[in-house]
């Protein structure tokens, strides 16, 4: 357990690498809290975009029974997406390392809406 996690009482996030997420995506609903230009230039196939700063009005739009996967670029902003999510009572999950990531691991990226 962190500092912060004692100060704030809160459970830390569940955290997954590329591979698991890359072997297990068809369980999570995946939710990618960057920008629509930066999801443009790339994200991994069936992720919803719900940029960050619309993630508290677009709740209704997620899964409340499917655990969901926050992703951004490099897994700061879907870390927050991720607590923000449970939160909620929502099973969220962080991608560790974002798009960055995922790239790196060589796995698919779909480019385009």
């Amino acid at each position: 357990m962190n500092i912060f996690s004692l100060l704030f009482n809160s459970k830390p996030i569940k955290q997954m690498d590329a591979a698991s997420l890359n072997k297990e995506k068809a369980k999570y609903f995946l939710v990618d809290v960057r920008q629509p230009e930066e999801y443009r230039q790339g994200h991994i196939n069936g992720a919803k975009l719900v940029p960050l700063n619309q993630l508290g009005q677009r709740m209704k739009e997620l899964p409340s029974r499917r655990g969901i996967v926050g992703i951004c670029r490099s897994g700061n902003r879907s870390r927050a997406a991720a607590r923000k999510l449970a939160a909620a009572g929502v099973e969220a999950v962080n991608l560790r390392g974002g798009m960055i990531a995922w790239m790196q691991a060589g796995l698919p990226v779909k480019k385009g809406k």
